[in-house]
């Protein structure tokens, strides 16, 4: 009965402290997804500079997120940390795109692949969402130019056949991806044949 009272006590120890941890981690991946929302929302209204700042505190987010779980893999591989993450690396790519025009790179990011690939998913309807107000000023080259993007970030999704136990909720998202793909393809040229009927001289 000794030794079942002492490893009694030392798993009381150990969860505590990953309870602990846990309360940490959903504080921080709280914070994580408020910051990525407001990155995007940010962008979206030209709010540039408090953008790039928000982006700077996220990745000090993830660093400080990566250092705490570094002794608690089952925590680092959940759920709940795996979908701020995934928001992080939507809110990533796009300021970098859009702000730089070039893709962070995923040793950059700092994430495991599965929220990498998840937030790419979810990017391509951010940067439709990106198309439409362009088409609303009229800026036709710069929204092909952005559906282009579209399509090749869900090519190279496309490409990657595995198993929902491997990369969860991918497979759903590359479906998704497909339908604003092509409802923003229609968008572009109902636009464009929109704007030849008001300049019909122009257009010839």
């Amino acid at each position: 009965m000794g030794v079942l009272k002492r490893d009694f006590e030392t798993v009381d120890s150990t969860l505590r402290e990953k309870d602990g941890v846990r309360e940490e981690v959903i504080k921080i991946t709280r914070d994580l997804t408020r910051l990525s929302s407001s990155i995007v929302h940010l962008i979206h209204h030209g709010g540039w500079e408090d953008a790039r700042l928000n982006l700077a505190k996220a990745v000090m987010l993830v660093e400080k997120l990566d250092s705490i779980l570094e002794k608690h893999p089952d925590l680092k591989y959940s759920g709940l940390v795996y979908n701020s993450l995934a928001e992080y690396v939507e809110a990533f790519f796009f300021f970098k795109l859009i702000a730089e025009r070039k893709a962070p790179s995923l040793s950059e990011l700092k994430v495991p692949i599965t929220p990498y690939l998840q937030g790419l998913g979810d990017l391509i309807g951010e940067i439709r969402r990106h198309v439409v107000k362009l088409l609303d000023d009229l800026k036709i080259e710069e929204a092909e130019r952005e559906l282009e993007l579209m399509e090749f970030i869900y090519r190279s999704l496309k490409t990657l056949e595995y198993p929902d136990a491997l990369i969860p909720g991918v497979r759903h998202k590359v479906d998704v991806a497909a339908r604003l793909i092509e409802d923003t393809r229609v968008l572009i040229l109902s636009t464009k044949n929109s704007l030849r009927c008001l300049n019909p001289i122009e257009s010839k």
